[in-house]
This record gives structure tokens, C-alpha cells and sequence, in this order.
């Protein structure tokens, strides 16, 4: 059995200024670090502040690979069809450097129709746009000329594909991430009429692991909402706040919810964690697409709680739930 890799996700979503946002994002990866957590995530959203809080995350991480020294630094996702895929390469090129090695890049189409056109792009041309600068990026990535004379990508990086990820909500887009021998990720905001979210995402899972080539390891990438708390009263002061805050997001996607659904049937229905490590150790246990990935990676979206709330969260989870799901620590010690 594969022992998972810990992971934290943030979208810098508090109630703050954007030097406070960024600045609550390093230090609670440097926490992360400092408990044992084996990656960080962020997240690309351009506009609407109240999506994300960061429409430069190869930035942010170049700062926090300055500021960790063990700690995987990911992108969860930059929105590909917004960008150069080459420009895409290069900055993840000499990020990843910068990093000495600890960066791993995760694509997807995106989400937020309105930010299309700021760019010169057509919403409805999205899936077209993003197939065509998948495979500029990963010309690039591989190393073949791009120029006249004879000119690659520099500094070279073939092994960003190794750990290339890419989101769908598709048991068919996951069929393809397969195919090509990617990581598949996946996303909690992922809409679901399913009893739960592991069982929308399982049919996922299925096809993605079908169509790898012979010899390639899986990758699956599986995001849950997670707060953890010392105190119950806590737990349902922001589990109340977590609904609050999903509703509108439901209603834009066509959510059906039950009429006089309960407290506990919307955080069921909004894969949002929120308790004692008792609690969500618990709720965790049963997920059976946790229990297939190969990275757990957990946020505190859509609850976006106090920064001091989220900090011990993840010590938390670092000390009591993970360990329950089957993860064991990295060693710890000082960050950079």
C-alpha cells in the first residue's frame, strides 16, 4: 500500500487585504511545512476577488519556496487557456529551480466564464483552447525547438511532465489525463447528485486508472474541505458559516437540494468537514476516493475561516487526522 501524500490548498480567501491574504498564504505554508505536511497548493482566479485571491500563483510560490526549504509547491490550477503555454513553461521552468526541485504544475480549463474575454477569448472556445495549449506546453516541457535557430526551453525541464496534474469533472477528460500519463486531479467544488462527492468521483478514478499506459504509477489527486477545531461549539459556529457561504455557489451550479434539508445533510452535500479530530475522522473514513489517492490535499474552503482558525487546523491535521487516515509524517523541522 501507497502511503498518500499530505497536502494543504488555499484559495487566500479571508477577510482581508491582498498583503494580508498573501501574507496569511506564506506563513500557513511554512506551518504546514513545519508539521509535516508534504505539499501546498494555490489556486488561480482572475477578477473576482471573491473566488481567489491570487491571479499570479507561480509568484506567490517563487516567495514561498524562498521561505521553505522541503515543502512541495504546487498549482491547483492555473487556468491554461488564459495563458502562453510556453510563457507557462518557462515561468514553471524557473520555478522549479528556484525551488530545487519541489514544484509540480496542475492545469485545468477553468471555471469562471467571465474572465474569458479579458483575454481574447471566446468562453465557448474554452476545451478547443485548452486542448491546443496543452500541447504547446508540453512541446515545450519536453525540450523540442521552438524557434528558428534552433532555440528550447531554457532552463530545460522534462521532468515537470513526470508530475504534470490536470483537473476534469469528466470520467471521459479523466480517461484522457490518464491516457497521457498525467496526475488526475480532483476537485471538491466538483457538482454531484450522487449520495456524496467520493461517489460522483469514483467513476473517475475508475477510468483514469484504466487508460494509464502499462508501467505509469497512478496519481490522484483528491481535495476535501477540512476545518478541524479544539472546541465542538467552534466546529458548528463555522460549519453554519460553511453553509452560508455554499448556497449561492449551488445555486449558480443547479444544485437540487432537499427541501428542509438539515445542517448536516447541506455539509454532506457540500463536502464541507468541520469538527473535533474525533468528528471528521470519522466522516474521512468513509470516503473511498481518499482512500485510492495517492495525494490528500485538504482546504478550508468554503468556510474561509480566521487565519489563527486555519493555522491550527492544520496542526491538527497534521497531529490527528491524517495520521488516522493512513498517513505517516514527514520529518520536521525549521523552514528556511
Amino acid at each position: 500500500m501507497t502511503v498518500p501524500r499530505l497536502g494543504f490548498f488555499t484559495r487566500l480567501l479571508e477577510d482581508a487585504s491582498p498583503a494580508e491574504r498573501y501574507r496569511f498564504a506564506l506563513e500557513q505554508i511554512r506551518t504546514a511545512e513545519r508539521v509535516g505536511f508534504d505539499s501546498a497548493w494555490v489556486a488561480q482566479h482572475h477578477f473576482h476577488a471573491a473566488e481567489g485571491g491570487l491571479p499570479a500563483p507561480l509568484l506567490l510560490l517563487a516567495q514561498a519556496a524562498a521561505l521553505t526549504s522541503r515543502i512541495v509547491l504546487g498549482t491547483a490550477i492555473v487556468t491554461l487557456p488564459l495563458e502562453s503555454p510556453v510563457r507557462v513553461a518557462e515561468d514553471a521552468a524557473v520555478l522549479d529551480v528556484l525551488s530545487g526541485g519541489r514544484f509540480e504544475l496542475g492545469i485545468g480549463s477553468g471555471g469562471t466564464p467571465t474572465s474569458f474575454p479579458p483575454f481574447g477569448h471566446d468562453p465557448a472556445d474554452r476545451a478547443a483552447v485548452f486542448v491546443r495549449h496543452i500541447e504547446q506546453l508540453v512541446t515545450a516541457l519536453r525540450g523540442d525547438v521552438l524557434t528558428t535557430d534552433g532555440g528550447a526551453l531554457y532552463p530545460p525541464a522534462p521532468h515537470l511532465l513526470d508530475t504534470l496534474w490536470q483537473a476534469t469533472f469528466s470520467a471521459e477528460g479523466a480517461a484522457r489525463i490518464g491516457a497521457a500519463g498525467f496526475g488526475l486531479m480532483l476537485s471538491k467544488t466538483q457538482p454531484h447528485t450522487a449520495a456524496n462527492l467520493a461517489d460522483t468521483q469514483r467513476p473517475l478514478v475508475d477510468a483514469y486508472v484504466a487508460a494509464l499506459p502499462a508501467g505509469v504509477r497512478p496519481r490522484v489527486f483528491g481535495s476535501r474541505g477540512l476545518v478541524v477545531v479544539d472546541d465542538e461549539a467552534d466546529g458548528r459556529r463555522l460549519a453554519a458559516r460553511g453553509i452560508e457561504r455554499s448556497l449561492p455557489m449551488a445555486k449558480a451550479l443547479g444544485y437540487q437540494l432537499p427541501a428542509g434539508a438539515t445542517p448536516d445533510e447541506l455539509l454532506k452535500i457540500f463536502d464541507i468537514h468541520v469538527g473535533t479530530p474525533e468528528q471528521v475522522i470519522a466522516e474521512l473514513g468513509t470516503d473511498h476516493v481518499l482512500a485510492a489517492a495517492t495525494d490528500i490535499v485538504f482546504q478550508v474552503h468554503p468556510v474561509d475561516p480566521p487565519h489563527e482558525l486555519t493555522l491550527r487546523s492544520i496542526e491538527l491535521i497534521a497531529s490527528e487526522v491524517a495520521p488516522a487516515l493512513g498517513w505517516t509524517p514527514a520529518s520536521t523541522g525549521d523552514t528556511a
